[in-house]
């Protein structure tokens, strides 16, 4: 079973996913935000998902950034429509900057690194990793 990311704005919204062992993250896709339970449906109807993962935005401090609201409105439609999936969160700071950095040395032409879609689809990635990451560290 995969595991699913999500790097949530409310305009759009990044999908990465597991490999079905989860050891390696993967960017899937970036959909409007308004798409995302739809995309998320369909997806189901292809590959099993033991569980979602959202970034949660922060401050420097560890409080909630204004747009975690909008992150928590997302989680609670999430875990309303999909009961049976655990939908777990992670402190998300600093992975737009990490995404546009590891973009940014992509090597990727100029056009192509101002996709902002594109830097939704990494940060969910540096999501999931981060996740598999400190799981692993719990054994």
């Amino acid at each position: 079973m995969r595991i699913m990311a999500f790097d949530y704005g409310t305009k759009r919204v990044g999908i990465a996913v597991t490999d079905p062992l989860q050891i390696i993250a993967t960017a899937l896709t970036t959909v409007h935000a308004q798409d995302v339970v739809a995309f998320v449906k369909e997806y189901l109807t292809k590959e099993a998902v033991s569980s979602f993962v959202v970034g949660m935005p922060r401050q420097i401090d560890g409080t909630d950034s204004q747009s975690a609201q909008h992150v928590k409105g997302f989680v609670r439609t999430m875990r309303r429509t999909f009961p049976t999936i655990p939908t777990v969160t992670i402190d998300e700071r600093f992975t737009s900057k990490m995404a546009s950095a590891t973009i940014a040395q992509s090597g990727l032409k100029k056009s192509k690194r101002q996709d902002k879609g594109l830097v939704d689809s990494v940060s969910a990635v540096i999501i999931l990793q981060s996740y598999l990451e400190a799981r692993d560290l719990q054994g």
